[in-house]
């Protein structure tokens, strides 16, 4: 029996581009899909949110003297692009998916109904959750969380490129030290970074709590799903 019967996966779309600094790398998302797909063969429900880094990064600079809302719808359909791609890997491994988008574009994905998408996950297919929330201001880290507790997920998994949360960053610091497990509010006092302000405080409040694990690590998405202590719990 699975450690966690429905789960909401959030992956940067830094995540899709393998070693690139930008675009797609369809390698990486077969590999990625391949663990997903694992994960849902086993019984879990997965829902997905996937961030627009890694496309949104070539306009970025341009973005910079943009607007600020049209920059995040910019950014939305570029998680867009990211979602289209992660759902045609998973088909193309027998796996039935389907992308909701918080922005209506009917001829690309379906438009985000919370009863549709709960639908779907009880018949075991992969919802891939795109356009963020369909508001500025808003991170894909905040949209995961809202997606997360409208269909009841047991767990935000919440992958990236170390193996947890430490007190500073791993990346640069070897002294770093990393929390086995740590509390909402220690995440938001410390200013730790891991997901935005308002998505640990959604989590915080409503008590959902948060896996932060390292992606990079192969056969760990499906650790998660089944309990094994990796990464860092926040709750």
């Amino acid at each position: 029996m699975p450690g966690y019967q429905r789960i909401l996966l959030k992956l940067s779309g830094e995540s899709m581009a393998g070693g690139a600094s930008f675009g797609i790398d369809a390698e990486k998302v077969q590999e990625l899909a391949r663990e997903v797909a694992d994960v849902a063969a086993a019984g879990v429900q997965v829902g997905v949110v996937v961030g627009g880094g890694n496309i949104f990064r070539g306009v970025a600079a341009a973005a910079k003297k943009m607007d600020r809302v049209t920059a995040d719808h910019m950014g939305m359909l570029a998680t867009v692009i990211n979602s289209l791609a992660f759902s045609d890997a998973l088909e193309q491994l027998g796996i039935q998916t389907r992308v909701m988008s918080a922005i209506e574009m009917r001829q690309v994905a379906e438009p985000y109904i919370r009863r549709r998408a709960i639908r779907h996950l009880e018949k075991g297919r992969i919802v891939i959750f795109a356009a963020g929330t369909s508001n500025p201001y808003f991170s894909t880290d905040t949209a995961a969380t809202l997606r997360a507790l409208e269909i009841k997920a047991d767990v935000i998994a919440k992958a990236t490129r170390v193996d947890g949360v430490y007190d500073k960053d791993p990346l640069k610091f070897p002294d770093a030290v990393k929390y086995p497990e740590i509390a909402y509010l220690d995440v938001l006092a410390q200013a730790l970074g891991v997901m935005d302000a308002t998505s640990i405080a959604m989590c915080r409040d409503n008590q959902l709590p948060i896996i932060v694990f390292n992606l990079n690590t192969t056969g760990n998405i499906m650790r998660m799903s089944r309990g094994e202590p990796i990464g860092t719990v926040i709750h």
